[in-house]
């Protein structure tokens, strides 16, 4: 199948450096437009109305998430070109949007650019961009997880995940209502995705301190969740966890 385009990027160089590899590497990529800010993409946009945007995160007049508000009313999928930016890559993640980190690797590029065709093919209902800007908000009763799953993929609201466990090359997701995602990814990546109120307090295990009930002493000791699950805490991890109760 053939995938409509628009490439946003203030850079020219840079646009027409992924206009050669598309051309080269991805020819189910038609290139229908490009726009250099928010300001030009926003309405081509809508007249073209293209499957996929390859969207630079940072660019004058706005950035690539501005542009996701403005146009959250349309349908079309995102590859977002970025430089390394930790507060942007934990949301990105965290929504399991497809981006490639500048400079481009043709190797990335034709991995997401599968990726998106294999969404389009499948013709999945899932809006990522629609996410990403509730993400965005870092409230934390809006934010929702992906979780790439073997069959697919599920959403989460990220306030009720209570703990995650380890399970050899996959994690498991405990939900406060008592089930269970079983996810393809170490529990390093969600060690390295979420910050507070998400707290690792062991090799196997990262829990939400606020579903914390009691603590018992120990070497390292145990934490007791609301739903009385207890889960030990390793004495290299107790200090940082004890600290989130201080005060």
């Amino acid at each position: 199948m053939k995938i409509k385009a628009l490439i946003v990027d203030d850079e020219k160089t840079a646009r027409d450096v992924l206009k050669y590899y598309l051309q080269q590497y991805c020819p189910q990529v038609e290139i229908v437009g490009e726009a250099s800010n928010v300001r030009q993409a926003a309405p081509l946009i809508r007249e073209l109305q293209p499957q996929l945007v390859f969207l630079d995160v940072e660019m004058p007049f706005g950035n690539a998430f501005d542009l996701l508000e403005a146009t959250q009313d349309c349908d079309y999928q995102t590859i977002f070109i970025t430089a390394f930016s930790e507060y942007s890559l934990k949301a990105l993640n965290m929504s399991a949007a497809y981006y490639i980190l500048k400079p481009i690797s043709i190797d990335e590029l034709i991995t997401a650019v599968q990726k998106v065709q294999e969404h389009l093919e499948k013709e999945e209902t899932l809006n990522r961009n629609k996410i990403l800007i509730q993400n965005l908000t870092q409230n934390p009763e809006t934010q929702q997880l992906i979780l790439p799953t073997q069959s697919g993929f599920d959403v989460v609201k990220l306030a009720d995940v209570t703990y995650l466990m380890a399970d050899g090359n996959f994690t498991q997701v405990h939900m406060n209502d008592g089930t269970k995602h079983l996810v393809c990814r170490f529990l390093k990546h969600f060690d390295d995705l979420l910050s507070f109120p998400f707290v690792r307090v062991h090799r196997s295990y990262m829990i939400n301190v606020q579903y914390v009930r009691a603590y018992q002493k120990g070497n390292g000791g145990t934490a007791i969740l609301q739903n009385k699950v207890e889960i030990d805490i390793s004495a290299p991890y107790k200090e940082n966890f004890l600290s989130k109760f201080q005060g």
